[in-house]
């Protein structure tokens, strides 16, 4: 590993994690002097990967990030193929459509289909979301028992709200539940007023490469059963795009959480 670049990357992901941090915060978060990291700092500003906050000393990822990401988002083909069909889930449901893959412990929105109805929305594209508190990462955990394990070593899961899943037996009892259904779900967990559902998709491998799901406002929870069976139709149909052997795909019989299947 060299020692420069594996620094360079741990100051974007924290840059990316908590959005703008000082100098100071940042060398603390990394247990490295400040003069190395102001260093470094330098150097990814003269590319333009992080910039300096307009009359503040705080530091936040640059415009050459958002160039890379880019050209990694056209070279996804789950995004690509999730783009008809989250437009016709949206137009079916009336709601906005997420979809998502697993970084790192998190969710990056990959693709974000606004709501039909001519509002004014946010674009959501690179937004990111712990796993465990949205439900397109528990979509996906439920059907990838090797980072649901590194998730269930931790003795309590990091709180977004008050109703967010912090006991790691808890979450396990939930995924489970994922798994067996084909769909997750999260009710004000990682935003108040703002609830979710999601399925899976998969690939010709057999993995859980990404997840799609619908964003229901927490005032009109529980929904109506009818969205979980055009939510599945919408995750099916994207996995057989990928080449997918079936859907849902579960894990091999002597992996733990295809255990719960029988």
């Amino acid at each position: 590993m060299i020692q420069s670049v594996d620094r360079a990357i741990r100051i974007l992901l924290a840059l990316q994690g908590a959005r703008r941090l000082s100098l100071t915060d940042l060398a603390t978060r990394l247990g490295l002097p400040n003069s190395t990291v102001h260093g470094i700092l330098q150097t990814l500003n003269a590319h333009g990967m992080v910039e300096q906050e307009a009359g503040s000393l705080r530091y936040m990822l640059g415009p050459a990030v958002l160039r890379l990401s880019s050209v990694y988002l056209d070279s996804l083909e789950f995004r690509s193929r999730t783009l008809k069909w989250s437009e016709e889930l949206a137009r079916r449901t009336g709601l906005s459509v997420r979809a998502g893959v697993l970084l790192l412990g998190d969710v990056i929105i990959v693709h974000h289909e606004p709501r039909p109805d001519g509002s004014r929305q946010m674009p959501e594209v690179g937004f990111v979301m712990p796993a465990h508190a949205s439900a397109l990462g528990k979509a996906l955990l439920g059907f990838r028992p090797d980072e649901t394990a590194e998730l269930l070593t931790l003795s309590r899961l990091r709180s977004m709200t008050g109703e967010t899943i912090v006991d790691p037996k808890a979450l396990d009892d939930e995924l489970a539940r994922v798994s067996r259904t084909g769909v997750a779900s999260e009710h004000d967990e990682a935003v108040l007023g703002e609830s979710s559902l999601a399925a899976p998709v998969f690939d010709a491998t057999g993995l859980a490469v990404g997840a799609v799901g619908v964003v229901i406002p927490s005032s009109e929870w529980p929904p109506p059963d009818g969205l979980h069976d055009d939510l599945r139709e919408a995750a099916r149909n994207i996995s057989r795009e990928l080449g997918a052997p079936g859907w849902p795909v579960y894990a091999e019989p002597d992996h733990p959480r295809s255990a719960a299947q029988a």
